[in-house]
């Protein structure tokens, strides 16, 4: 891997840590693991949207629906402290990227100055893995709890204050705003910037399918965000599982509930893809 440039408005030795750091190759592969492991997640996802869609129940259909199915089958522990390490290393190669102001596996050349939102855009997502890398471990532990039940505890006690409330709305705005640059990712077939190949009909199939089918969950979760703070109904603010399962209730519910299942299992498609052909 090439040595960067320091970026101007990082310390140099912060910088150069983060670059020694990432000038290996079991880090790469380790972080470009996590992509696989949210790949798997997703798939999982999208397999209890479908059945919500055919037979109902089938958990929580979100990020800890996913854990908890990993969790009760044979060797779950294992497969869940796997996953954990996989998205912690993920989370820490976006950390990286975010101090060296460029993809930490690639000579940075003019990418060293990226623009401040970028920086903080790669922050948010390593938060988002090590989040999820959190949760990993806690039901590796049998410590698991639903991102729904926590949601909704959490937003039930911000919705007791009005300085809370503003929070709960700035975030589901944040959220919509997620969501909608999904949609736009998704139909510009921006995502294929992140790819180190030029992709193919079906890399551009899933990747359209997986971004705009992410992107409307997420927005329908910031929705209702909002909605459950302006009529102080923590219940609605539980986010994807909240979306989905409120999507399954409006007409057409089954058919929307479909189209969501593949297109979630088409992000984790191409997550896939980004794991192996991802640029880094």
């Amino acid at each position: 891997m090439a040595a960067h440039a320091s970026a101007s408005n990082v310390p140099d030795s912060v910088h150069g840590a983060a670059d020694r750091a990432t000038d290996n190759d079991a880090f790469e592969y380790a972080a470009r693991a996590g992509f696989a492991v949210s790949g798997v997640l997703h798939l999982l996802v999208g397999y209890i949207i479908a059945r919500l869609a055919f037979v109902g129940g089938g958990g929580n259909a979100d990020q800890s629906g996913a854990l908890a199915t990993l969790a009760g089958n044979t060797g779950g522990a294992v497969l869940l402290w796997v996953a954990a390490g996989g998205l912690a290393a993920l989370g820490l190669w976006r950390v990286a990227e975010a101090v060296i102001g460029a993809k930490p596996g690639e000579s940075s050349g003019s990418q060293g100055d990226r623009p401040a939102w970028k920086r903080a855009k790669a922050l948010g997502l390593a938060a988002v893995n090590f989040a999820i890398a959190f949760s990993a471990a806690r039901f590796a532990m049998g410590g698991g709890q639903s991102s729904a039940q926590q949601n909704a505890s959490l937003s039930g006690q911000l919705m007791q204050s009005g300085w809370g409330k503003a929070a709960l709305i700035a975030v589901g705005v944040g959220v919509i705003a997620v969501g909608a640059y999904h949609v736009y990712k998704g139909m510009s077939e921006k995502f294929l910037d992140d790819l180190r190949v030029s992709g193919g009909t079906s890399v551009v199939a899933v990747g359209i399918a997986g971004y705009v089918a992410k992107g409307f969950v997420l927005a329908g979760a910031g929705l209702l965000v909002v909605v459950a703070t302006l009529q102080a109904d923590p219940s609605k603010a539980t986010g994807l599982d909240a979306a989905v399962k409120t999507v399954g209730q409006a007409p057409f519910g089954k058919v929307l509930l479909i189209a969501a299942a593949l297109g979630i299992a088409a992000f984790g498609a191409y997550n896939f893809v980004r794991s192996r052909h991802g640029r880094m």
